[in-house]
């Protein structure tokens, strides 16, 4: 029925019409030209209406999209956009899950995805998800830095800021999208054509599965867990076969390609936590403090207190102190010895 009231407006204004459906509890959207019926929150606003419209003629084909080599370089970087594209664009998936080693360059990769949506007119406005603060900000100055362009807003500091990237917590994009303005809500179902997720794992979903139920919206997932070791419900989130992510670059490949250096567990000599306290093992000088120290009423001090217990009552500043000094001293320092 739906699909006949749109055959006649189209015969009536040449335009083919956004079809919805609705049975009062679900609501879905179905343009027909290009894509297959899902589920949404409600019904667009006018102008995102007007914008998926406009793109039918609009969109440029990804593939042919040159990717920025002043923001991106690596090959792994540039396969990952490319593989994104041609699962929203040729298998006609919205959702892509990317697994990338830590320090392997996952934000530098999606900020030229992002120059490539926004240059092929398949993305207005874009949202990036982090679980930090610290993280946000992070987020919002590789933008400026490497695409500027797209004016970057920080919803965590400026809520009321207008541009085409805007960073967020989780929490505070949930307040967000509960907030009026104007007697309707600040985002409509259509407002943002792209969701970044930045270390994409289940508990996120779990917690603020409301953002992504609301937004009607493309989704790009990124973490370094390794591939094996996500949980099939995060792969479930993204459409996606168990263990089979979008892309995927893995730590061994990075140290193989000299873009990262193996890891190097150091030990860090603290007898205390790693071994507990046995008061034979103590010198004369701890030998006075231990017995000097305020123990419970039941009784004086103990003989021995496990690895467990010290780390549970007796936590004190001096060892955060000593793994500091540690890190001080043995670090690998670079810029001239500046930084570590």
């Amino acid at each position: 029925q739906a699909k006949l009231y749109a055959d006649c407006l189209e015969k009536m204004t040449g335009q083919r019409p956004i079809i919805f459906t609705t049975n009062g509890y679900e609501h879905h959207i179905w343009d027909d030209t290009r894509h297959p019926p899902r589920c949404v929150s409600g019904f667009y606003r006018r102008d995102e209406l007007e914008l998926l419209i406009q793109r039918r003629t609009t969109r440029r084909p990804l593939g042919e999209a040159v990717i920025n080599g002043e923001i991106v370089e690596r090959h792994y970087q540039t396969r990952a956009i490319r593989r994104i594209g041609e699962s929203f664009e040729d298998h006609n998936q919205r959702r892509a899950l990317v697994v990338m080693a830590t320090g392997a360059g996952k934000t530098r990769t999606v900020i030229a995805l992002a120059d490539v949506l926004m240059r092929c007119n398949w993305a207005k406005r874009i949202l990036f998800l982090a679980d930090r603060v610290a993280l946000v900000k992070q987020a919002v100055n590789a933008f400026k830095r490497h695409l500027p362009e797209a004016a970057p807003v920080n919803l965590v500091t400026d809520k009321a800021a207008q541009g085409r990237v805007y960073v967020s917590t989780y929490p505070t994009m949930m307040s967000l999208i509960e907030e009026r303005d104007g007697g309707g809500r600040r985002f409509g179902p259509g407002h943002f054509d792209l969701i970044i997720v930045d270390e994409a794992h289940r508990s996120i979903y779990k917690k603020y599965g409301a953002i992504f139920d609301w937004f009607d919206s493309l989704l790009v997932g990124l973490t370094a867990t390794p591939k094996d070791e996500i949980d099939r419900n995060t792969y479930r989130l993204f459409n996606l076969e168990d263990g089979v992510p979008t892309d995927v670059y893995t730590l061994e490949e990075a140290v193989r390609d000299r873009h990262l250096r193996p890891m190097k567990a150091v030990s860090v000599p603290l007898r205390f936590v790693r071994q507990g306290i046995t008061y034979d093992a103590l010198s004369e000088e701890e030998k006075e403090e231990w017995d000097a120290a305020e123990w419970d009423e039941e009784g004086g001090p103990p003989d021995e207190v496990d690895a467990q217990a010290v780390n549970t009552w007796l936590f004190n500043k001096d060892t955060v102190d000593k793994v500091l000094e540690h890190l001080m001293t043995h670090g690998q320092k670079v810029e001239g010895g500046d930084r570590l």
